[in-house]
């Protein structure tokens, strides 16, 4: 897969690409992910991205003309991307979406800066408009990472163990189960014994329940669209889950 990310700071990305799982996955060409600089758009000797709003108010806004020219560039390249804008207006960001997004070849997220976008670049070349969060950062570049390492990890052979990320919190619409390893006993804290009996049916049956607890103390609301078969919901009534 491939990630065009345009940003008037592509120098931002060379530390956290160079991390990890994403940069085992650029190297092994499992993914590629390509800094576009909005700023090469531009056609005036200050490399303008920005202007102020008509109609007044504070900050600055993103202007059309080089984001246009930049995705119509990109475009021209095949496969033809999924353009999407990162902004507070945008679907949320889980891991449902995540799923969608793990099935295409090739992506281009716009990162913003300042107060936003002209409302034209939406209208025209934006497909997909996503949010990590309903809070605001100073710019998409954050944004844009959080959506290339969720995507990636779903795509095969990123992951060193593949169904690790089939059994991650939200994958099945519930927070994971507690996880322990060793010592058996640290500071008068020991691992629970289901997880030594090696009964792997009862060990799964336990995990499962785990997760419905800790989903209903934490996350309430996730079990709303959660895949619940009737063991499941009469587990959640026991413990004074009253919806469905």
């Amino acid at each position: 897969m491939l990630f065009d990310i345009l940003t008037i700071f592509p120098d931002f990305f060379a530390s956290p690409l160079g991390q990890g799982v994403i940069r085992r996955a650029i190297d092994a060409g499992i993914i590629r992910v390509r800094p576009v600089d909005l700023r090469q758009y531009t056609t005036d000797r200050h490399r303008t991205t920005d202007d102020r709003p008509y109609g007044g108010g504070e900050g600055m806004v993103m202007k059309p003309e080089p984001v246009f020219r930049a995705v119509t560039a990109l475009n021209a390249e095949l496969p033809r991307p999924e353009v999407i804008m990162l902004s507070p207006r945008g679907r949320l960001l889980d891991q449902a979406l995540v799923r969608e997004l793990s099935k295409r070849s090739r992506i281009v997220l716009i990162c913003g800066r300042y107060e936003g976008f002209d409302e034209r670049i939406r209208k025209r070349i934006v497909n997909l408009e996503v949010s990590i969060g309903d809070y605001i950062l100073a710019g998409g570049e954050v944004a844009a990472l959080v959506l290339i390492e969720a995507v990636a990890r779903l795509i095969p052979g990123v992951l060193g163990c593949g169904a690790s990320a089939q059994k991650d919190s939200f994958s099945d619409g519930l927070l994971e189960y507690p996880q322990y390893t060793r010592p058996r006993e640290f500071m008068g804290m020991e691992v629970p014994e289901i997880l030594l009996s090696g009964d792997h049916e009862k060990i799964a049956k336990w995990r499962r329940r785990q997760s419905l607890k800790v989903t209903l103390h934490r996350r309430p609301d996730l079990l709303d669209k959660a895949r619940l078969n009737e063991e499941d919901l009469n587990y959640l009534k026991s413990l004074g889950y009253t919806g469905r």
